[in-house]
């Protein structure tokens, strides 16, 4: 989708559509009543009549015809920014989000809006093209790689944000620019999550990370099974032995020059997850494809921040393995020995994102980092303890946490912080190993987070939970079924804000 900026008035624009919004059981004012005026009062007409009341994300379609005042513009419509009090970015990326995606789905090509929120939302200007950019692009995404039909399906191909003020349209044009950017990453991270197992393949991602290194300038090196054997990622490779696919770990650099301690971002990336001999019911096994979602992120993320040219040294690193049963897998009863040296033992081999990240966390110390975020579609529990609506944190930090928090509350990517307290590491206490991989049912996300903090005890870490938040099943106002790409934007917020 192109997006774009023109000074003008949107009454007069000679678009086929018009968007224009209105707050919730609020009388037209600025763009919408010239626009109202043009029409002969038909939004007035719809107020007055009890069918439109401006609720959040409510839409109001209306058909002008060709005798509206000379009135060019084949259809009009008008979101609800629901009440002013509780109007926010959020609120604006929604509205356009709705706006675009309703008018996607009639087969509209192109359109002209107003920025959402930037007058009487009280919006800063290149805020509000940022979240105008973000959700328009996020809600029309498609993931039509493989349908055999419907492959000429209209999209929304050019959507221009009309302006009438000649101070406002710099800033407007910098906040579209980094809101295409931010969702072309995160739509580049559902892709990843999309594809099926037997395409999104460790070396699949491998090739996506080099691509992404062409492409915006990012340092990348890929370690093969003879590099990690050399390094001695014991978890990595024990949970990779009962698959034909070979693992890869990826990593890739941001202003690696710039120098100074890095923001280091980690991701799962079990491209397809059966849970290995402990096997998973084969009820709903398909959604496994979507166990590499914290991968997709943090490649999402470095294109973003790379893209945008964040100036902080940034590495991403990603982990990618699958995890399948055969004569070679690893065993509940086996004992694997680290990168860091620790040992653990395996009661199942389906908590298994805990092995292949203990071994990232351990491989981060050799940048000395500044802070350290991973992502992991890690523990079921932490489903059931937050939904689908917050992912799970947990840190040994707690300014970096803070961090995480409020990039997570500017992007609507909520984070809710969970206990990490002694009690949970001596639940994965092993009678042979340094420790177990799993504790049992009880606080399982909390166990799970617990391992991990034993290999990133030498930096500042948070580890996020996304097991609930990764994918979803049913379409929100710019999030579709299958996977999010939940994390480019809290990641990538949090590089633009990161202050060592």
């Amino acid at each position: 989708m192109n997006i774009r900026v023109r000074q003008g008035q949107i009454q007069a624009e000679r678009s086929t559509t018009l968007i224009v919004n209105l707050f919730q059981d609020a009388r037209p004012t600025g763009a919408a009543k010239a626009v109202d005026q043009v029409l002969g009062g038909m939004i007035s007409a719809a107020l007055d009549s009890g069918d439109f009341s401006g609720q959040k994300n409510e839409l109001l379609l209306l058909y002008p015809g060709k005798g509206r005042k000379n009135h060019a513009a084949r259809r009009v419509l008008v979101v609800g920014l629901g009440k002013p009090a509780d109007f926010d970015l959020e609120a604006a990326r929604q509205a356009a989000g709705t706006a675009a995606r309703r008018l996607q789905d009639l087969g509209v090509e192109e359109a002209a809006t107003v920025l959402h929120g930037s007058g009487a939302g009280g919006l800063d200007a290149e805020a509000a093209a940022e979240a105008l950019a973000e959700g328009s692009l996020l809600a029309c995404y498609r993931f039509d790689h493989y349908r055999s039909v419907n492959q000429a399906r209209k999209q929304l191909k050019t959507l221009t944000v009309v302006e009438s003020s000649p101070a406002k349209l710099k800033a407007i044009r910098r906040g579209l620019r980094t809101g295409v950017q931010i969702a072309s990453a995160t739509n580049l991270a559902r892709d990843l999550g999309n594809h099926p197992g037997n395409v999104a393949t460790p070396i699949y991602l491998a090739s996506v990370a080099r691509r992404l290194a062409r492409q915006h300038g990012l340092s990348c090196r890929v370690i093969d099974q003879g590099g990690m054997k050399k390094l001695g990622m014991g978890a990595l490779l024990a949970v990779a032995q009962g698959s034909a696919q070979p693992p890869r770990f990826i990593v890739l650099e941001h202003h690696k020059k710039v120098g100074g301690r890095p923001l280091v971002l980690e991701g799962k990336g079990v491209t397809f997850d059966s849970g290995g001999i402990s096997l998973k019911p084969g009820d709903k096994m398909e959604d496994m494809k979507f166990d590499m979602c914290g991968a997709a992120a943090v490649l999402g993320a470095m294109q973003a921040v790379a893209s945008l040219k964040v100036p902080r040294y940034v590495v991403g690193l990603v982990a990618a393995t699958e995890n399948l049963p055969d004569g070679r897998a690893f065993k509940p009863g086996d004992i694997l020995k680290t990168l860091t040296g620790k040992t653990i033992e395996i009661v199942n081999t389906d908590a298994e994102g805990r092995l292949i990240l203990a071994d990232t966390l351990g491989y981060a110390r050799r940048f000395n980092p500044a802070g350290v975020v991973d992502l992991a579609t890690l523990t079921g529990a932490c489903v059931v303890a937050l939904g689908h609506h917050a992912s799970g944190m947990f840190s040994n930090d707690n300014d970096l946490a803070e961090r995480v928090r409020q990039a997570g509350e500017h992007t609507n990517e909520r984070v809710w912080p969970l206990p990490l307290w002694a009690e949970y590491r001596e639940q994965i206490k092993s009678d042979y190993a340094d420790m177990k991989n799993t504790g049992g049912r009880p606080g399982g996300a909390s166990t799970g987070a617990a391992l991990l903090a034993e290999f990133a005890s030498e930096y500042p870490w948070v580890h996020l939970d996304i097991a609930g938040t990764a994918w979803s099943s049913q379409s929100k106002p710019y999030t579709p079924k299958g996977c999010v790409g939940l994390g480019v934007r809290l990641l990538v917020q949090l590089a633009r804000t990161w202050k060592n």
